[in-house]
Parts: C-alpha cells; sequence; structure tokens
C-alpha cells in the first residue's frame, strides 16, 4: 500500500473524498485549512487502485495542487488478501509516475554518469584483458549504459519525446566516452587474445539475441513491479559496457575482425533490450492519462517497433552471414 498526500484547495475536499470512496481507499487523515484555504488530505491506497485514484485526481485538481506518493514499511492492522482480489493483484504494476521518477534519474547527461562510464570502462577493460572474471562482474553490475535505454523504452511507451532524445544523448555520449577510453587501452596495453572473457565478446550468435531479449524483458518487470533487486541479475546478463570495451580495444590493436564481432554483439544487446523494454511496457498498460497524449504514445510506439524489427532483422541476417562466412574458411 502508498500514502497518498494531496495538498489542495478546501473546495476540492469533498471531490477528493468521493474519489477516495469510489475505489475503496481510506481518508487517513485530513488537515486544517491554512491561510490560503488550502487542505492536506492522506489517502490510504492498496497497489492495484493506486494508478487509478492518481489519473482520477490529476484529472479533477489538474496543475493547481500537489499530489504526492509516498512509500510505507508497514501498514497496522494489516489487511488481509481478499481472495476475489487475486486477479487484480496479479495484475499490479508501479504508477507510471513512480516509474517515470525511478527511470528518469538513469537518463540525465551528467557528471556523476561520466564518472560512472569512466570508471567501469577502465575496469571491464583491465578485467577483460586479464581474464579475471570476477573484475569483468564487477564492471558490470555498474552498468551506466542500461538505464538510458530502458529510458528510450518508456519515453515511447508515454509518447515523451524530450525523455527520448534525452535517453539518446545520454547513451551516445555513454558509449562514445566508453569507445575512446578502451581504445586508448587497446593501443597502449598489451593485447591477450588468450582471454576467454575478452573473446567471448567477439562472438555473437541466436543465443545472444535470446538473451538480450529476455534480460530486456526481465529488467521491465522488475521495474513495473518493484521487484527492483532482480535488475543485478539483469545487469551481468546483457551488459552493454563489455562488448564496448572490447570494440574499443580491438579497434586500438589493430584486430579488425575481432572488433567486427564486438560492435555485433553491442548492437544486438541494445537493440533487444530497447525492443524487449517497449514490448513488456505495453503488454503491462504503461500509457499515458490523457486521450491527446495515448494518440501520440500510440503512434510513437509503432514507429518505435517498427525501426527495432527492422534493425533486429538486419542484425540476425549479419549474424547468418558472418557465421557462414566463418565457416568458409
Amino acid at each position: 500500500m502508498k500514502l497518498i498526500e494531496v495538498i489542495t484547495d478546501a473546495q476540492n475536499l469533498k471531490p477528493v473524498t468521493s474519489i477516495a470512496e469510489q475505489h475503496n481507499s481510506e481518508i487517513n487523515w485530513v488537515g486544517s485549512a491554512d491561510e490560503q484555504g488550502r487542505q492536506l488530505i492522506r489517502i490510504l491506497v492498496s497497489d492495484e487502485d493506486r494508478q487509478s485514484v492518481l489519473d482520477a485526481l490529476q484529472g479533477l485538481l489538474g496543475e493547481t495542487s500537489k499530489i504526492l506518493v509516498l512509500s510505507l514499511e508497514a501498514v497496522l492492522p494489516r489487511k488481509e488478501p481478499d481472495p476475489s482480489d487475486t486477479e487484480a493483484n496479479e495484475a499490479v504494476t508501479t504508477t507510471r509516475e513512480e516509474l517515470y521518477s525511478e527511470i528518469e534519474k538513469n537518463a540525465r547527461l551528467d557528471s556523476t554518469y561520466l564518472l560512472l562510464v569512466f570508471l567501469s570502462t577502465v575496469v571491464v577493460a583491465i578485467g577483460l584483458i586479464e581474464d579475471n572474471v570476477a573484475v569483468v562482474i564487477g564492471a558490470m553490475v555498474i552498468a551506466p549504459l542500461l538505464g538510458p535505454n530502458i529510458a528510450l523504452a518508456l519515453g515511447a511507451a508515454l509518447g515523451d519525446m524530450p525523455l527520448m532524445w534525452k535517453a539518446i544523448k545520454t547513451t551516445l555520449a555513454g558509449i562514445a566516452l566508453a569507445l575512446f577510453l578502451s581504445v586508448i587501452l587497446g593501443v597502449f596495453y598489451p593485447l591477450n587474445l588468450d582471454s576467454h572473457e575478452l573473446m567471448a565478446r567477439t562472438d555473437v550468435g541466436l543465443d545472444s539475441v535470446v538473451l538480450a531479449l529476455a534480460s530486456g524483458a526481465a529488467a521491465v518487470i522488475s521495474l513495473t513491479t518493484g521487484l527492483a533487486s532482480v535488475l543485478v541479475g539483469v545487469m551481468v546478463a546483457v551488459a552493454l559496457l563489455p562488448p564496448t570495451a572490447t570494440l574499443g580495444i580491438m579497434l586500438g590493436s589493430g584486430q579488425t575482425k575481432l572488433a567486427v564481432g564486438a560492435a555485433l554483439l553491442l548492437a544486438v544487446n541494445i537493440v533487444c533490450v530497447n525492443l524487449a523494454a517497449k514490448i513488456v511496457f505495453w503488454v503491462r498498460g504503461v500509457k499515458p492519462r490523457s486521450w491527446l497524449e495515448k494518440q501520440k504514445a500510440n503512434q510513437s510506439m509503432v514507429t518505435y517497433l517498427v525501426i527495432w524489427v527492422l534493425s533486429l532483422t538486419f542484425l540476425l541476417v549479419v549474424i547468418f552471414i558472418r557465421k557462414g562466412l566463418l565457416k568458409g574458411f
């Protein structure tokens, strides 16, 4: 359950109370009106009703009031689950507002993001060259490049072009920085072609495609259900930094053919994560509130899906051609 605080004009008290009653939510507390005639209303809302209550409140109050969603550690006395609510509980998702707040911050191009990319690139590059699995996994858990890609998918789901452009710029800046650093390391650091961790990022097959699709879907499911701990496994399973670092190392050391394999793996991971994330957002019903915004989001979704499906088809063709050519040698 969550606590929703509404700070609004006293004249809105009765409509807000009516919304709470319609959704079987409990008015926890109503404060006295202040000098400006504004009241604080606290509503205890169940998980399955949270989005509908927020939508109703936004439709009623617009931009003139403040609506705060607060997390609760526990509610006593505990409410026993109603067997008839089992189906509803299975469909519970985090609200779009909570999703946006959680995901948007990972799409910000700031000094913290660039520093994380810098540090994790150095760590993963050395781990790849030295064939140190523990070091590589440690860098993968940081996963600074995963957040902007999930933000890109959310932006498409909501038809939010500013968020999409922000996510694209952040992703490109992160990849460019990681690539630049790893090329420098590839030039000056002795290349170790016996490293299993390094060579594994130069080969891509159908298993890589399936893994990336599954991991992208798991990432969004974990976010929409509040199971953020699952993200750690996703970060390790489909990390974007190791193939980026491998690409730079191979380019820096003059290994062009191996660099092509790393670039292909990076492209597959990016395309599959974005495609799977968008599909899961759509299936989970993450969409804007107003009709006009929904129309824009639908257009964005179609364009987004077409681009990523065509991109994945092209990559699959390249993978099959490359596999065929490699078998010929």
